[in-house]
């Protein structure tokens, strides 16, 4: 009967871990705790415990390395090659905003309905750290507090898929596939904007006010897309000068 068993209670194991990463409790690139530590947690066996991390291996949602056992970056088959073509045609980064658009605001609207007393209070203290690394002047800072601002929003809307694949999307801004984001809140003019515009954002979610969370965040990537698409068009206005200028170099004595 053992051997009947054993196989029940590993695929048991599995589909609670699985269920886990599904809902975002445990994330890409994150290391599970030893297998002894782990099968502790879960009141399990250890013997148990690995058949049924073998057989999340097997799906592709576990990797296990000589640093432990991590949850893969699972969608890096659909994002990595996309993210290649992308990089190379400058009509994505308006169709990426636009994307956004669409996307970020049906889940700012549902954030501002289905967040959870917790899921507010940890909204709350990412606008403090936020608020904390502009007055600290740090720009890298306050892009990473602007990376975590809209992944709590997207954990907040309690929509699976606008969470994964919202996350995916910008682990790809945090590579820097559609833009420079760290070098928006080295900008005078636009640094003071952003701020304001994450506040009313994570504010309205806060309040639970779907319609204010809605507007906010529209304004805000729409901000942000003239913003970046300016910055673009001005750098290439002074390439071209450079050009120009030192034409010179090309042409005989």
């Amino acid at each position: 009967m053992e051997r009947l068993r054993t196989p029940k209670l590993a695929e048991a194991i599995a589909e609670h871990i699985e269920r886990l990463i599904l809902e975002g409790v445990l994330r890409p690139g994150e290391r599970l705790a030893s297998e002894r530590d782990l099968a502790e947690r879960l009141d399990v066996s250890r013997p148990s415990l690995r058949d049924a991390l073998a057989l999340l291996e097997q799906r592709g949602l576990l990797a296990t390395s000589r640093d432990g056992t991590r949850v893969t970056e699972f969608l890096s088959g659909l994002t990595d090659p996309l993210a290649g073509l992308l990089q190379s045609n400058e009509q994505v980064t308006a169709d990426y905003f636009e994307y956004r658009a669409a996307v970020e605001r049906t889940a700012a609207g549902l954030a501002a309905v289905r967040a959870t007393a917790p899921e507010r209070q940890a909204i709350r203290e990412c606008l403090a750290e936020m608020q904390a690394a502009h007055e600290a002047c740090d720009p890298d800072r306050e892009a990473e507090a602007d990376i975590v601002l809209h992944r709590l929003i997207y954990a907040a809307s309690h929509n699976l898929v606008i969470l994964h694949v919202m996350r995916a999307f910008s682990e790809m801004l945090r590579r820097d596939i559609f833009f420079n984001r760290t070098s928006l809140f080295t900008q005078a003019e636009s640094r003071d904007a952003l701020l304001i515009q994450h506040k009313a954002i994570g504010e309205a979610v806060v309040a639970a006010d779907p319609e204010a969370a809605e507007k906010a965040i529209y304004q805000h990537l729409k901000f942000t897309g003239e913003t970046v698409e300016r910055t673009r068009r001005d750098s290439a206005r002074v390439d071209l000068a450079v050009r120009r200028l030192s034409r010179s170099t090309l042409l005989a004595g």
